[in-house]
């Protein structure tokens, strides 16, 4: 069997290639979006930062710690006295994130964007909490829009004045949940279910007292229809009377008034087929019809 002869330098070769790929490799460096480049070189730091891209050449003995500048939030769960002595729990969110210029004195002073935040960020949020809980009277005033509204503002305020040297800007802090103790809780439902039967009442009362309004309506309009009724029978009574008064003043004045009338009726009787037979007071300067005696039957 032939044996293949192979150059002493061969595997000499190899090892200079692969050497000149890899150092080749740490020429160059690529920041993601959003991230900053810090680079130390035997534990000192570079003063200057790397943003996000591709940077050449660069030093291949480069140690490299990426921060992460997008934006982020941190949420907190502490219980906060206030000046009762009551403990509430407070859920809050804090909005941050890292400012990319001073990556390099974060990396120095702190370490990378975590230990920034744990080390900062963390403890002044919840002394900040604890120390504006105090101008808090009662565990209730929590849910008052007003107290939220101070304490959201007081906590960003607080937060940006001592974070922003630390490298961490901050957005805002925004409260997202209030725990009060679990006896307040319950002595607010108790509350709530003595204002609702309250409101009952008064509705109840409300409505009783719009039907007596209704009924005293119905019964003032009952009046005012009876007195007009009254005025009218008493006015058609007047009429009759004066009707009558002037028949009797005509009577009086114009005998002859009322054989005219007898006539009339004469005349509406001779009409009536069952007429038969009127006795009159021939003598009487005025005769009347006296009787109707009806039809007469012979035997």
């Amino acid at each position: 069997m032939a044996t293949q002869n192979v150059p002493k330098s061969f595997p000499i070769a190899i090892v200079v290639v692969g050497l000149i790929i890899l150092i080749g490799m740490n020429f160059y460096k690529t920041i993601p979006p959003g991230r900053v480049g810090v680079a130390t070189l035997f534990g000192n730091v570079i003063p200057d930062k790397f943003d996000q891209g591709l940077h050449i050449p660069v030093n291949p003995l480069y140690r490299w710690t990426i921060f992460d500048a997008r934006q982020k939030t941190h949420q907190e769960t502490a219980n906060v006295p206030s000046q009762d002595q009551l403990q509430t729990k407070l859920d809050v969110s804090v909005q941050y994130q890292i400012d990319g210029s001073m990556a390099p004195q974060i990396l120095e002073e702190t370490g990378d964007a975590e230990a920034a935040v744990r080390v900062h960020l963390i403890p002044k949020l919840r002394s900040l909490l604890r120390e504006q809980g105090k101008s808090i009277v009662r565990a209730e005033d929590f849910f008052k829009e007003e107290t939220q509204t101070t304490l959201q503002t007081a906590l960003t305020e607080g937060m940006r004045e001592f974070l922003a040297p630390k490298g961490i800007i901050v957005t805002a802090v925004l409260i997202r949940d209030i725990t009060l103790p679990p006896f307040i809780v319950k002595a607010i439902e108790l509350k709530k279910e003595r204002e609702q039967a309250v409101e009952r009442e008064r509705a109840e009362l409300e409505r009783v007292r719009t039907e007596l309004q209704q009924g005293v309506a119905r019964a003032q309009a009952g009046r005012e229809a009876a007195a007009s009724e009254a005025e009218r029978k008493r006015i058609l009574a007047d009429a009759t009377a004066y009707e009558i008064e002037q028949i009797n003043k005509a009577v009086a004045n114009n005998p002859a008034y009322i054989q005219l009338q007898s006539l009339e009726a004469l005349k509406a009787i001779s009409k009536d087929p069952a007429s038969k037979i009127y006795f009159m007071d021939g003598s009487s300067p005025t005769p009347l019809p006296l009787m109707h005696l009806g039809d007469f039957q012979r035997n």
